[in-house]
């Protein structure tokens, strides 16, 4: 099975969690990517990893022509609800549904450090994208300025071995990212940071949101979610305001522009 139709499956077991709880709570880091790339009135707009679509519908609010694709069919689903009006597919970003230069746009929140082969994925955004357009890519900062990192810390001393690879943060140290996409052929113009809060009325909330992500979904398949549940339950206690609310900040995002 490939990286994609691993990461389709992954995350296409409890799209609704993802959808609606834990995706929103980035739209700062939207709102910035979509002001660096200046998306407007008939921007064409490629969601590269679109998830649910919360991006693609500030896109489409803003007067863009908007496409997507993700690898998880169930994701698609609320996209496609949530902007009728968008071209949404299910594919793999290493081999895009899509012509040259089809996009002025191209945008990938969240959705590069989950494919097998990042090259491929990048050289295929740049494929799709028109010469001199703008291409942003957005994901967590260093884990030092993401206090979300205490949450992924528990869920993998959860795991009998620490999963392969080198970790949810590899591609977010200084200039690592930059460092692919001018291997892609890619010209960096520049990034940025934004902090996007992760706040819940409760734990239940909490876990509704975070256990429908593919990294999770992964670790309940490896231990259980019982003992998961217990792991980030006792981890999140850290973050619990008088209220009774959980308020898991800073969690900076770091964004960066690029063009063909």
């Amino acid at each position: 099975m490939g990286t994609a139709a691993i990461q389709g499956d992954l995350w296409g077991k409890a799209p609704q969690g993802w959808a609606e709880i834990q995706e929103p709570m980035h739209r700062p880091l939207w709102e910035v990517m979509l002001n660096a790339a200046e998306v407007g009135l008939g921007t064409r707009f490629f969601d590269a990893g679109c998830g649910g679509g919360g991006a693609s519908v500030l896109a489409a609010d803003r007067g863009a022509q908007v496409s997507g694709l993700d690898a998880a069919e169930g994701l698609i689903t609320f996209a496609r609800e949530r902007v009728p009006k968008g071209d949404f597919r299910v594919g793999d970003l290493e081999s895009l549904p899509f012509d040259d230069d089809a996009f002025d746009v191209v945008f990938a929140s969240n959705s590069v450090q989950y494919s097998g082969d990042r090259i491929a994925v990048l050289r295929e955004l740049g494929r799709v994208c028109k010469p001199e357009g703008r291409i942003v890519a957005g994901l967590f900062g260093p884990p030092e300025k993401v206090a979300f990192s205490v949450m992924q810390k528990a869920v993998r001393d959860a795991l009998p071995e620490p999963p392969s690879g080198k970790g949810p943060y590899e591609l977010s140290m200084p200039g690592k990212l930059e460092g692919l996409l001018e291997e892609a052929g890619l010209q960096v113009l520049g990034s940025g940071e934004v902090d996007c809060p992760f706040n819940y009325p409760d734990f239940e909330t909490y876990w509704r949101g975070n256990s429908s992500a593919g990294p999770f979904q992964a670790a309940i398949r490896a231990v259980g979610q019982d003992k998961l549940k217990a792991a980030t339950r006792e981890a999140i206690e850290a973050f619990r305001t008088k209220e009774g609310r959980f308020n898991i900040a800073p969690n900076i995002f770091k964004y960066i522009v690029a063009t063909t």
